[in-house]
């Protein structure tokens, strides 16, 4: 009778594909964020379509919580990009499916010697979320002009990544804003001075 008795406790856990007292061989599957999908429209862009796909490719590669695609229909982007005559502007997000980003990649900023794919690069961050800072270094994709025209370093560092994550890591909110604020990024080392009234 004992020994029905444990062969009875050996075979329950066995029917049901789990052993008494261990912990499961199959842990239970933790839930990622699904990621989040913006999609652009390069077809305004000109001679900024190179830049415009490697600096995208530079954002996809960094980071893990959102991806950026071009638009299957350029009416149906989330934001776009386009090429113009002034200082690049940029609405700054995080923009998010079914927005209405701009990035403005102005000719002022290669004018003044800039490299063309760190600005496409820069004005992406600002369409993911991340504000200037003009005082970091070269490495600091978002430090912009700052470091002048010889840097060229068009990726970002692992702590732009992480906010960006961490901007999109719930996913799509139900409700997104309506109003964005614009950044104008006058790429320009020359310092503008007032002079004092005689």
């Amino acid at each position: 009778m004992i020994k029905r008795i444990a062969a009875l406790t050996a075979l329950i856990p066995a029917m049901l594909s789990t052993t008494v007292g261990a912990p499961s061989a199959h842990p239970a599957a933790h839930a990622t964020p699904s990621v989040v999908t913006l999609t652009y429209d390069a077809s305004g862009a000109g001679q900024w379509a190179d830049p415009i796909k490697q600096a995208v490719q530079n954002w996809n590669d960094a980071v893990h919580n959102v991806r950026l695609e071009p638009a299957s229909t350029p009416g149906s982007a989330d934001y776009l990009y386009e090429a113009t005559s002034g200082w690049p502007q940029t609405t700054l997000g995080p923009i998010f499916p079914g927005g209405n980003g701009d990035v403005q990649l102005g000719q002022q900023a290669v004018d003044e010697g800039y490299d063309t794919t760190r600005i496409a690069a820069h004005e992406t961050g600002h369409i993911l979320g991340l504000p200037d800072d003009y005082s970091g270094p070269c490495s600091e994709l978002m430090s912009g002009h700052g470091p002048g025209t010889s840097c060229t370093n068009a990726k970002p560092n692992a702590a732009e990544a992480a906010q960006v994550d961490k901007n999109y890591a719930a996913g799509t909110p139900a409700a997104r804003p309506h109003h964005h604020q614009v950044v104008i990024d006058v790429w320009s080392g020359r310092v503008l001075t007032r002079v004092a009234p005689r």
